[in-house]
């Protein structure tokens, strides 16, 4: 099948699209030997691209679940210098997150370099769950899981309606279970604190069917061929 010239460019590790178009624009790209500026150039098998004298073609798609520990940010570069979930995983091709995981809050982050795949796992229209285990203050009782299960009004609009559930309660605070298919920025801690429950700590358990057994802070494991194909599945069908 054949595919635009920058996405080419991007699934081999040249650049972003974005990038890639800026450098079909600057005739550093060659077809086939032929020099290409046109944005709306397609490549299929058997073409050959070049790019600045030397041959690309595309890397293999690797599938990475990482469990991300606190501190670490969920991007590919952090310009403060700090460290990142790409610096934790072992691979030679270009990964990036799926979505992101606040620096404070730990647990399943994907990494792939498949951006179609990754684009349908972060889309809400797909409804793919995110599981959270969050500590938060105060005790909360039948009335509070209502509201999170009905959906809140934030400041960027209403949250969809989510699964919520008690799990325990201690001295001065509560545990809770809350399952969420949108990604907004902070959107579990917000909501919680829009129901006068403050996160103490967050932690990502479960990732749509991906769980975080036997998978240790810091820790990172390939995804199966089942496992991808099990998402390939899940976002096909639009819904779990």
């Amino acid at each position: 099948m054949s595919e635009r010239l920058q996405k080419y460019l991007a699934r081999s590790g040249v650049a972003s699209r974005r990038k890639s178009e800026e450098f079909i624009a600057a005739g550093r790209v060659q077809v086939n030997g032929e020099t290409v500026t046109e944005m709306g150039t397609t490549v299929g098998p058997g073409d050959i691209v070049w790019f600045d004298g030397r041959p690309v073609e595309p890397e293999p798609l690797e599938y990475h679940l990482l469990n991300k520990p606190a501190g670490v940010v969920s991007t590919v570069s952090d310009p403060g210098g700090g460290r990142t979930v790409v610096r934790l995983v072992a691979s030679r091709v270009r990964l990036f997150p799926v979505g992101r995981l606040d620096q404070d809050t730990t647990g399943l982050i994907i990494l792939t370099n498949d951006g179609a795949l990754a684009h349908k796992l972060m889309h809400p229209r797909f409804e793919v769950d995110k599981v959270y285990l969050a500590e938060i203050e105060g005790a909360v009782g039948e009335a509070v899981l209502r509201k999170l299960r009905r959906g809140l009004e934030l400041e960027d609009g209403p949250t969809a309606p989510a699964r919520a559930r008690l799990v325990s309660r201690h001295s001065g605070g509560s545990i809770v279970e809350i399952a969420i298919h949108q990604g907004r920025k902070r959107q579990v801690r917000r909501m919680l604190e829009a129901v006068g429950h403050p996160v103490v700590r967050l932690h990502r358990k479960k990732y749509a069917m991906l769980s975080d057994d036997d998978l240790a802070p810091g820790q990172s494991r390939v995804l199966s061929r089942r496992e991808v194909e099990d998402l390939q599945r899940l976002v096909t069908a639009g819904k779990q």
